[in-house]
């Protein structure tokens, strides 16, 4: 399951000013039901490009398509998303 790109706009809105803390995820998990959202630490994918970079936090994308997950820029086939601190 894709994540439909007219959540882009709310995603937006959720994460302008937000830190990538647990009521991040939970806002993401409800505007996005069915779509997996984590948090993780930015040293943990300090290599991969952020898909979106807001004041606190940056969100990548999941494909988990496959039997690995791998962190993709392509929201017409991501999975998931992952919010990370930028500090």
């Amino acid at each position: 399951m894709s994540i439909a790109l007219e959540l882009f706009e709310a995603i937006d809105a959720t994460l302008a000013t937000a830190a990538a803390d647990p009521a991040a995820v939970a806002a993401l998990r409800k505007i996005a039901p069915g779509v997996h959202a984590i948090r993780c630490d930015k040293t943990d994918i300090q290599d991969e490009t952020p898909f979106r970079s807001y004041e606190n936090c940056d969100l990548f994308l999941i494909d988990g398509r496959d039997h690995c997950v791998k962190i993709t820029s392509d929201p017409t086939v991501a999975t998931g998303l992952v919010v990370a601190p930028k500090r």
